[in-house]
């Protein structure tokens, strides 16, 4: 509901249920920013955005138009079934205000182990599970089909967005941005990653003022690699979409990317990418060997000697990124 990584790690779940159950359809409850991700999944009938972010930051806001509205189209059809994917407090408390029998994970499962007081409906997950076969397993343990096996089908694809008119040439694009200041590449490493690719065409997308600035530094003095303006979420899948490969930190881009099926190179320090990895093809995954990797912290604790911050990126360097991505900027020139 409210991160971009989570809202496409459940994509799969609807296909499965496609497949399984022809005709079955959904609405989703989704934060705002991310509201165009769901209606590009052919399963997906409603979204019902909600801005929980803006409405805890302005408790006032509760009792706004906005949230009315949010709540009349929640309760606008009585369903089958309610499924919390992300089993959260929050989430758990949308769920409630849904007409229909309510499912999600138990509390040995969920995120937030209260939140499985909402549900009448429980399902027990491994908490080992990458995140979308924990999806997978919820959908298809409350809708009554066999553990799906296959592989993962978000349900979108590249043809739905144009091209953008970028550059004549195969582009690159560097995802550098992150709220968690643990997945945040180095600056320098990104630097020395542009210095490979001269030859290559190269753009840095951003969401506030701080990437912005960010993405600044990173290509100051490169004339092959360039700033994006600002994008729509759409316009950035098109970015992605059409790119001949992306280098991504772990963040919710990197997702998109994987789920459009374009070949990425994806850096791993803070998290686990067995867990929350991107998944799909021509998806490469480099992980840090640090010793206290992955923390899962957003901060960085450690306090030991290091030539780079966050520490543990001081084993992923720029050359074994660029050692994976010349396979694909070669196949471009070809």
């Amino acid at each position: 509901m409210s991160s971009m990584g989570d809202v496409i790690h459940t994509l799969p779940a609807l296909s499965d249920a496609s497949i399984e159950i022809p005709g079955v359809r959904f609405d989703w409850v989704v934060e705002r920013s991310f509201a165009e991700i769901p209606s590009w999944h052919p399963a997906v009938d409603q979204v019902i955005p909600v801005s929980i972010r803006a409405w805890r930051k302005h408790p006032g806001h509760w009792m706004g138009k906005e949230v009315r509205n949010s709540i009349r189209a929640l309760r606008r059809t009585a369903y089958d079934h309610v499924i919390d994917a992300q089993g959260l407090l929050k989430s758990a408390a949308i769920a409630r205000l849904a007409k229909g029998p309510r499912a999600g994970f138990s509390a040995v499962s969920a995120r937030e182990p209260l939140a499985a007081l909402a549900y009448s409906h429980h399902a027990t997950v491994p908490g080992a599970l990458h995140a979308i076969e924990r999806s997978r397993l919820l959908f298809s343990h409350v809708l009554g089909y066999g553990h799906p096996n296959s592989a993962p089908d978000y349900g979108i694809s590249g043809d739905l967005f144009p091209r953008q008119k970028l550059c004549t040439q195969p582009y690159l694009v560097f995802n550098h941005a992150s709220t968690w200041e643990t997945k945040s590449w180095p600056e320098p490493h990104w630097r020395q990653l542009i210095d490979l690719a001269t030859g290559c065409r190269i753009f840095l997308p951003w969401d506030n003022d701080a990437e912005r600035e960010r993405a600044t530094r990173i290509v100051h003095g490169y004339s092959h690699a360039k700033v994006l303006p600002r994008q729509e979420l759409g316009q950035l899948a098109a970015v992605l979409a059409h790119a001949a490969a992306v280098v991504s930190v772990d963040t919710g881009l990197g997702h998109l990317t994987a789920a459009l099926g374009t070949p990425a190179v994806s850096i791993y320090g803070a998290t686990d990418p067995a867990r929350t990895g991107t998944v799909g093809a021509l998806q490469h995954h480099l992980k840090a060997h640090f010793e206290c990797s992955p923390c899962m912290n957003r901060q960085c604790a450690y306090t030991g000697p290091c030539q780079v911050t966050p520490a543990c990126y001081s084993t992923v360097l720029p050359h074994q990124v660029w050692g994976t991505l010349r396979l694909y900027t070669d196949r471009g020139k070809e």
